[in-house]
């Protein structure tokens, strides 16, 4: 370990391990910003392909100017932006599917792309490694490449904020932005410009070919944090450039190759929030669906109490074996549920009795008067007949608010009985 932290120290001591650092910082940041409006916008297909597609303008930029850093840089944002306009005039004029015009397209000019590169190369003196093109190369990153990838970071950004609303309608509802003023069309090119700067400044750091998922991969796992887009642009930030910090540590600490280390970061971090957002993790999403089956199993339990007990006598104590007779639950399932029910203060129990609490008392007569309200309406307003209803009225009686049960209420005209002819408890 002190081997690897000599290395990394070593590393950044020199300038060129600082510029990485700083070049991955910002491609991180930028591609987690513009990701979201591509996730949001169904087009991670779209910035696949003009990451691809970028090839034959480096070709074209150098032949025309030799090894140049600008030239380069031209070269990809016009071939990028040709590629979007051909793919878009594809999707709108001609009668093919929008992912076969995206595949068509890139392909082409991928191919072009390597196809060129690879005709330079067998000439001599030339030094045009393809590798560093799909791959990445970050420490061969330059002052130059710094500074343009910096001027892309502050370009998007200005983008984003001058045109934020018509980004936020068009991404979310697409068939309002005319009806507001605002020019669809215009934002859809606009993005696909974007998109183009962004693979460009990223090309030097993760390659054309893992650019994708430096675009699509921070995006959506900052979509499974939040609903609002502002959190989600900045989750996304913060998770691109944590995933192009780490994906570089790890590449010069064990010798991998960086691109394809920020690339596994970035999936790595998906994975985690996968597992662990809220409201939207697995893990989160089983332990809420426990939850809920342990609240209905303990409030079913709590209405069987109930019901044993004498209707004039609500403080009546109830042996276990009773419950035990009437309930589906095996006995060792029961004292489970019934030391939870203690927990929550709705019962007292001992060795040999149990007892309803005023507050288990109350809690019980909401259920059974939400099961029964159920149950009339599903036969006055739905037309059910009453012997199709009590299993429908089990499953909902454990989600109605209690506004809810009192607008039902009101609505059936304050029913005294439901159709089995049980009276319905009154609101405490």
């Amino acid at each position: 370990m002190a081997e690897i932290n000599d290395h990394i120290q070593q590393f950044f001591m020199l300038e060129s391990g600082l510029r990485a650092l700083i070049a991955s910082i910002l491609v991180g940041g930028l591609c987690g910003l513009l990701g979201c409006f591509l996730v949001l916008r169904n087009m991670s297909l779209i910035g696949d392909a003009l990451s691809h597609a970028i090839l034959p303008g480096i070709v074209v930029a150098f032949i025309l100017f030799g090894y140049s850093t600008i030239a380069f840089f031209g070269g990809s944002v016009i071939a990028g932006i040709l590629s979007a306009f051909m793919i878009t005039w594809m999707q709108r004029n001609i009668r093919v599917k929008n992912d076969a015009a995206i595949g068509i397209i890139f392909s082409f000019m991928f191919s072009l792309g390597i196809i060129g590169i690879s005709w330079l190369s067998h000439h001599e003196g030339v030094h045009l490694d393809l590798k560093d093109f799909l791959f990445g190369n970050i420490l061969a990153v330059e002052k130059a490449d710094v500074i343009l990838t910096l001027l892309m970071v502050g370009l998007v950004i200005l983008m984003i904020i001058v045109f934020y609303r018509s980004l936020f309608v068009t991404s979310f509802q697409a068939n309002l932005a005319n009806t507001l003023g605002i020019n669809a069309n215009f934002i859809h090119y606009l993005t696909m410009l974007l998109l183009s700067l962004s693979v460009v400044a990223s090309l030097r750091s993760v390659g054309v070919i893992l650019v994708v998922s430096m675009l699509i991969t921070p995006a959506s796992a900052a979509l499974l944090i939040s609903d609002r887009l502002p959190k989600v642009l900045i989750s996304s930030v913060i998770l691109g450039m944590l995933s192009a910090m780490t994906g570089l540590l790890l590449s010069i600490a064990f010798d991998f190759p960086p691109g394809p280390s920020m690339a596994v970061i970035t999936t790595f971090f998906y994975l985690i929030i996968m597992l662990f957002a809220p409201q939207r993790g697995l893990i989160t999403k089983w332990k809420l669906k426990r939850t809920h089956e342990m609240r209905e199993v303990v409030e079913d339990i709590l209405k069987l109490l109930s019901k044993l007990t004498r209707p004039k006598n609500q403080t009546e104590k109830i042996t276990l074996s009773d419950l035990a007779t009437k309930s589906i639950h095996p006995t060792k399932k029961l004292k489970q549920y019934l030391r939870k029910l203690r927990e929550l203060g709705l019962v007292v129990d001992d060795q040999d009795s149990i007892q309803l609490t005023n507050d288990g008392i109350q809690r019980a007569h909401e259920l059974i008067r939400a099961h029964r309200l159920w149950e009339v309406f599903l036969v006055e307003k739905l037309g059910l007949d009453k012997d199709q209803i009590h299993e429908e009225a089990d499953k909902f009686e454990h989600n109605f608010t209690e506004e809810e049960i009192r607008e039902m209420d009101e609505s059936l005209g304050y029913p005294e009985r439901d159709p089995h002819g049980s009276p319905i408890p009154r609101r405490s």
